[in-house]
């Protein structure tokens, strides 16, 4: 798998001047344009499109500098439209624009060429399953928040919060599958997974309440309707287990997951919602994680 994302590096290199299409580079990597994209922002930190809107400006900068070309010519030759397109794009990578930068030979910041290489610690094993699960829906309340990498999401803290104690207990009742009890659905994220994009967080439960054709099930759509509901289809789920450090383990899992387990394995992810279920200590300094990430199975290549 790294290598082949390695290939896909080396296209965005060759095809630098040129509009870079990532169903290309999804097809050099031979997996999908979703899994791709989400993969590269897992192992690098950064969205894919900001990599190479970077590489480009870098090469870019190269060239105004050396005052072969004129800055009309360098903004067409790189996608740009107009000079104060390529102008607004230059400077907000390299501080100033590119005039300035070619009559005072100012100082640029520049993205290096990324390569992809997998370190072996062998210190420790990730706890995974496998699981098929047939339809179901997330039940609970609904907020569009941020996206944050480190620490507590204030924004999801504070949306928590706000769920009265009646309504937490009448949702937690519904719970009658894995994972069991009180969960939390990301979904609907923005595919470069960028800090500060949104998504969809719901606070609920795993259950077949309101789904169609369910037999002996109590609740129907109307016991919801105050209720927020997300439909998932049936599929394949990958279950990871971590435990640690709150809530620096929860994030590192997600991480360790795209980054050592999917590279390791014949599956990608596919789309659907992210599904965490936490057990925090008392003292609220650890927890126990349990992590279903939607998956599919590639074929190996032979």
């Amino acid at each position: 798998m790294l290598e082949r994302l390695n290939e896909a590096l080396e296209h965005i290199e060759a095809h630098i001047c040129r509009r870079i299409e990532v169903t290309e580079l999804a097809r050099i990597a031979m997996t999908s344009e979703y899994h791709f994209r989400r993969m590269f922002s897992a192992l690098s930190g950064i969205p894919l499109s900001e990599y190479i809107r970077r590489r480009r400006l870098t090469v870019a900068g190269a060239e105004v500098l050396t005052g072969d070309r004129t800055l009309l010519e360098i903004a067409v030759r790189y996608g740009y439209g107009s000079g104060e397109a390529f102008a607004r794009a230059f400077r907000a990578v390299h501080g100033v624009g590119p005039g300035e930068a070619r009559r005072n030979g100012a100082a640029l910041h520049s993205q290096p060429r990324m390569s992809f290489r997998l370190i072996v610690e062998g210190s420790s094993s990730m706890r995974y399953r496998v699981v098929e699960k047939d339809q179901f829906h997330v039940v609970g309340k609904k907020a569009r928040v941020p996206l944050l990498h480190r620490g507590v999401n204030p924004e999801i803290a504070d949306f928590i919060r706000s769920i009265d104690r009646e309504t937490m207990q009448r949702i937690a009742a519904l719970s009658d599958q894995q994972p069991e009890g009180i969960v939390a659905v990301s979904d609907d994220l923005d595919p470069s997974r960028a800090e500060g994009t949104e998504l969809d967080y719901y606070h609920g439960v795993v259950t077949q309440a309101g789904t169609p054709g369910t037999p002996n099930m109590p609740n129907t759509p109307e016991d919801l309707r105050d209720l927020d509901t997300l439909a998932v289809p049936a599929g394949t789920w990958a279950v990871f287990e971590n435990s640690g450090p709150f809530p620096e383990a929860l994030q590192f899992l997600w991480r360790d997951v795209f980054t050592e387990w999917f590279p390791s394995n014949p599956y990608q992810s596919r789309p659907g919602p992210e599904i965490l279920r936490t057990r925090i200590s008392d003292d609220g300094t650890q927890a126990d994680a349990e992590l279903w990430i939607p998956v599919e199975r590639v074929a190996v290549p032979s």
